[in-house]
């Protein structure tokens, strides 16, 4: 006999789970439930259902979307010998009617997609991983709330008339020095004081966690891969362990086309019939490389093409000579792509997502060794 498989699609939120079990060799949806967020009574669910339809624990299922719980119930799970799938949202049909959105039609979506397989799975990253990504985004966290302490303290002081000499670059030690010395109301001064002391906090902060990723890199899991990815433009240490971390394993994708799918840098695609119509990239996976990728592709749009600036030439020091040749042969193409769209007229941010995609592939290349 066929082996039956219950699919359990669960819509999970922080208090409650909505959860339901598809059956694909009948088509049909049954025991839809909703419970608190609790472990052991979704164990319970799990054991009711192998006891109803008298199936073993590997028969079973369970899925859910990634979203606020990231790895957690999974790991759970897996703990109790549980097969458990997480879903990338942006990989699934909605098999249900779209204008009507509740807990339990989403818990059936999930369940239908799992059984259907209509959906693509997302990769759990290692503890170490993750604990590296996590810090890196705790970073930029910080990075972001630097900027805006910057544009507020840049605010401040133009309501009040204060005005820094614009051929001098700002955050510099002389424009630091100049925002201590200007002469303001009392009560604003206090305010300016406040927001100078918030921004040395932030940066001290920065520069200690720049530090401690710094040594993230050169543990032996990291640091051939990050002294790799460094020969490229635009990449440097930070950049690369973001990519290393967020990633993991390279190997998941089997062409430079799905790893770019990966990251929603491939166009969006309106076909029918012989008529093909491409617009605007995806922006269906992973935002956060998305966005540094995208500003690592800005830096092609500056220097020589032909000529390797000391900066590149020191961090491709001590790799071996043929990923030295594939950097560079990926560094010239896309900065002569770069000033030919430039040229040609095209918009900055247009090419800077084009150069992002085309660096995307080259990554993939060298991190799978697919560089001939």
């Amino acid at each position: 006999m066929e082996k039956i498989i219950a699919y359990v699609g669960m819509d999970v939120h922080k208090n409650s789970y909505s959860l339901c079990t598809y059956l694909k060799k009948e088509d049909r949806v049954l025991y839809r439930t909703k419970m608190d967020a609790d472990l052991h009574k979704l164990l319970t669910y799990i054991k009711e259902v192998q006891k109803e339809l008298g199936i073993k624990e590997d028969e079973i299922i369970c899925g859910y979307e990634a979203g606020c719980l990231g790895y957690s119930l999974k790991k759970a799970l897996d703990d109790y010998d549980i097969k458990c799938i997480i879903l990338a949202p942006t990989t699934m049909l909605n098999i249900n009617n779209k204008r009507i959105k509740t807990d339990k039609r989403d818990a059936e979506n999930i369940a239908r997609n799992l059984g259907l397989k209509t959906y693509k799975e997302v990769k759990v990253l290692s503890e170490r991983d993750e604990e590296v990504k996590e810090y890196i985004r705790m970073r930029d966290d910080h990075k972001i709330a630097l900027t805006k302490i910057k544009q507020q303290i840049n605010g401040l002081v133009l309501r009040h008339g204060k005005i820094y000499d614009g051929s001098k670059t700002k955050w510099t030690k002389a424009h630091i020095e100049w925002l201590k010395k200007i002469e303001l109301r009392e009560m604003v001064r206090v305010i300016l004081d406040e927001y100078l002391f918030t921004y040395n906090q932030l940066t001290d902060k920065i520069e200690r966690y720049d530090k401690e990723i710094e040594r993230f890199s050169q543990e032996e899991r990291y640091k051939e891969n990050t002294n790799k990815l460094k020969c490229f433009i635009g990449i440097n240490t930070l950049t690369a362990m973001s990519i290393l971390s967020e990633v993991g394993d390279f190997n998941r994708f089997n062409t430079a086309k799905q790893f770019s799918s990966f990251i929603g840098l491939v166009p969006k695609e309106h076909s029918s019939s012989e008529v093909v119509k491409r617009s605007s990239i995806t922006k269906a996976g992973n935002n956060h490389l998305r966005k540094i990728l995208i500003e690592s592709a800005h830096c092609y749009s500056r220097g020589s093409i032909t000529q390797k600036s000391r900066t590149i030439k020191k961090r491709q020091e001590g790799n071996k000579q043929e990923i030295i040749e594939y950097a560079d042969k990926a560094n010239e193409r896309m900065k002569r792509k770069f000033y030919r769209l430039i040229r040609n007229g095209k918009k900055y941010n247009i090419i800077s997502t084009a150069i992002a995609r085309e660096l995307t592939c080259y990554i993939w290349g060298i991190m799978t060794n697919r560089i001939a």
